[in-house]
């Protein structure tokens, strides 16, 4: 299954993703932006479990699962440019800026905003065809609510 989605991913013109592939794309991206500064850590790791047990009514054993797959997909995925323009084209926009905001989520989750993950930030969103304002607003909706304790 893994291969087959990369496979789909990496084509020249991918189709639409169904939804459980879709769960698993976006989820592979927030594995790539937490890994991103080589320190993959249990804050990061507990955040994403955090946004995709809500965004998709996951159980615990439902989240590990996601997680275990996406961490699986992000390990094999090509370079980040590819790899975000064939979830923007495969994925319908209002997913795609629901994830900018788990991304910025992840990313505060433990305090420090590295060099790495400020420059994943930077490209992501637009690969993911966002507006840098988009991505502004769901930066500040996510501090908003790591400050509020809701995520």
């Amino acid at each position: 299954m893994i291969q087959a989605l990369l496979t789909r991913l990496t084509q020249p013109d991918p189709a639409p993703l169904d939804d459980d592939d879709a769960r698993v794309a976006l989820t592979a991206i927030l594995v790539r932006l937490a890994r991103s500064d080589n320190t993959y850590g249990s804050g990061e790791i507990a955040q994403i479990k955090r946004v995709i047990s809500r965004r998709y009514g996951l159980s615990p054993d439902g989240a590990d699962a996601l997680l275990h797959e996406a961490e699986q997909i992000e390990a094999g995925a090509p370079d980040t440019v590819r790899f975000t323009n064939a979830v923007k084209n495969g994925v319908p926009l209002d997913q795609r800026l629901a994830v900018i905001e788990a991304a910025w989520s992840v990313v505060l989750a433990d305090g420090v905003r590295t060099s790495e993950e400020d420059a994943l930030m930077r490209m992501i969103p637009r690969f993911l065809g966002i507006t840098d304002r988009d991505s502004n607003e769901a930066r500040l909706r996510a501090t908003k609510a790591l400050d509020d304790g809701a995520t």
